[in-house]
């Protein structure tokens, strides 16, 4: 049987980009060596673009149900703490949602995602699995890619003693991605200085621990806020064996170390290594082959960035390589999955290092942290970072022109009580006629049923009279004008040639 994309790699960014091809009618086998989520204590939460994007897909009810549940089963005790107002952290510097200034334009219509944030990367995975399943992506487990031979044509997989042929492949197979190093990607990037270790205990003498970030002579241990959970850094280099099993005995000699307090543990319920190893592809893409997500890049897990960058990455690959697979591609637009992803996967490796180096323990730095701890706790301070951190900032560079250019599309109420994101859950591209403009309709309506137009207008932005928003949710053009100038050219640019029959796009809403 042949594929359009096969994906190697059933984690949340193989799941997410097997949905964004299924919505675009492309065949796609995903491929997964693991025959079950790995429980492994990972990603806790994710934030404000994710978040848009599940919401955009229709989504977002169950990201909230799946967040209710996790306050009120594992952290009941959180949403009583004061802890619960914390928006992230940089460098374990925490950042209040009360500081905040959440009046900014960047954080418009976000509101409903803060409560769809406090999800583990395992209910994500569940969430994405059963939606890929219903959308008809074929999702094998227990299956390992084990190579492949790719040509100007296609790629042929090898994996379990069988062959598929398929037109395109993906690595979304970790940091330490099989597609990656035998398609002989570069991955340049900075060597790991130290070991980190977060884990889910049983322990006793825990009580003289500090809860939260804490910095010591000898590294630094988070305890809490959900009873049990510890995490450890210490600037002693990489692990001697990554791979190795995590003992009780090493998650309380760390603990021990970094905390001063004589703490037993006496049993491991899941944990995990990780060190603060940076390193990015320099392209996204050899010939029929692209990466996405770890296998594209690692870092440091702090500031909450791995599983969020990697969702951007799969929202940004779906559609263009579906564009590519369905033949209506502009030339050129698979190419600029790298040129709009990289700067972004470049930025979290930057912002991670320099939490890593904010992080060490020596009298200067630890100056440095009581400066950035009183800069941070400013309004500015504290509202820049948690833009920075929650995505809201990405912008694509599409070049100049209106503010919302390049930007994830705000969630706008709409005069037929709709909302933007309500319109974006078939994954086609949108125009939104805000002024009820013939002129508007009748240029989007030459691309046929590749654009959805929506006619009716924005409650709390009524001064924006159109926006074309491409399958992504990125704002691929805007108008305060009433005119339609520069939107056939954006049309264009992002989906290709009309086609020749030209039927009339489909009218989803409408306030006449």
């Amino acid at each position: 049987m042949s594929y359009d994309v096969v994906v190697s790699g059933a984690g949340p960014v193989g799941l997410m980009l097997a949905c964004e091809l299924r919505l675009a009618g492309v065949r796609v086998l995903v491929l997964e060596r693991l025959t079950e989520i790995d429980p492994t204590i990972k990603a806790g939460a994710i934030n404000l673009a994710s978040g848009g994007a599940f919401h955009r897909r229709g989504l977002l009810g169950e990201l909230q149900e799946r967040h209710r549940a996790r306050l009120a089963g594992a952290m009941p005790h959180l949403a009583r703490m004061p802890s619960s107002r914390i928006a992230g952290h940089f460098a374990g510097i925490m950042l209040s949602m009360d500081v905040a200034d959440l009046d900014e334009p960047a954080f418009e219509s976000t509101a409903p995602l803060a409560g769809a944030a406090v999800v583990a990367q395992q209910a994500i995975e569940e969430i994405l699995g059963q939606r890929a399943a219903e959308l008809g992506a074929d999702v094998r487990r227990g299956v390992e890619v084990t190579g492949f031979d790719a040509d100007d044509d296609g790629v042929t997989v090898r994996f379990a003693g069988e062959r598929v042929r398929a037109s395109w492949l993906v690595g979304c197979d970790g940091g330490r991605s099989t597609v990656r190093k035998q398609c002989g990607f570069d991955f340049p990037g900075t060597d790991p200085a130290v070991t980190g270790r977060q884990a889910m205990v049983e322990m006793s003498g825990a009580e003289e621990l500090k809860p939260g970030w804490n910095r010591t002579g000898t590294g630094i241990y988070v305890h809490g806020p959900i009873p049990g959970r510890v995490l450890t850094v210490e600037y002693d280099g990489p692990p001697a064996d990554r791979d190795a099993p995590i003992t009780a005995a090493e998650i309380e000699g760390s603990l021990r170390r970094t905390s001063g307090v004589d703490v037993t543990v006496h049993s491991v319920q899941t944990a995990t290594r990780f060190t603060d190893n940076a390193r990015q592809v320099s392209t996204y893409r050899r010939g029929r082959v692209l990466l996405a997500g770890d296998a594209a890049h690692v870092h440091s897990p702090f500031g909450g960035q791995g599983l969020n960058l990697g969702i951007g990455d799969a929202m940004n690959l779906g559609w263009k390589l579906a564009a590519t697979v369905n033949g209506w591609a502009p030339e050129g637009l698979l190419d600029t999955y790298t040129t709009e992803r990289h700067p972004i996967g470049a930025w979290v490796l930057e912002w991670t290092r320099a939490q890593i180096a904010l992080m060490r323990n020596d009298f200067r730095t630890n100056a440095l942290a009581g400066v950035m701890a009183d800069l941070l706790a400013t309004r500015d301070g504290t509202t820049y970072l948690l833009k920075k951190l929650s995505g809201v900032l990405h912008r694509y560079d599409l070049g100049d022109g209106h503010e919302l250019l390049g930007l994830a599309v705000p969630d706008l109420g709409l005069s037929d009580d709709s909302t933007v994101a309500a319109h974006g859950v078939d994954g086609k591209a949108v125009v939104f006629d805000l002024a009820d403009s013939a002129e508007l309709r009748a240029v989007a309506g030459e691309w046929g049923d590749r654009v959805r137009v929506v006619t009716a207008k924005a409650v709390r932005r009524p001064e924006l009279t159109g926006l074309f928003v491409r399958p992504d949710g990125h704002v691929a053009w805007a108008s305060s004008d009433g005119a339609p100038d520069g939107l056939r050219e954006a049309l264009s640019s992002w989906l290709g040639t009309p086609p020749p029959s030209r039927p009339h796009a489909v009218l989803t809403s409408s306030t006449r």
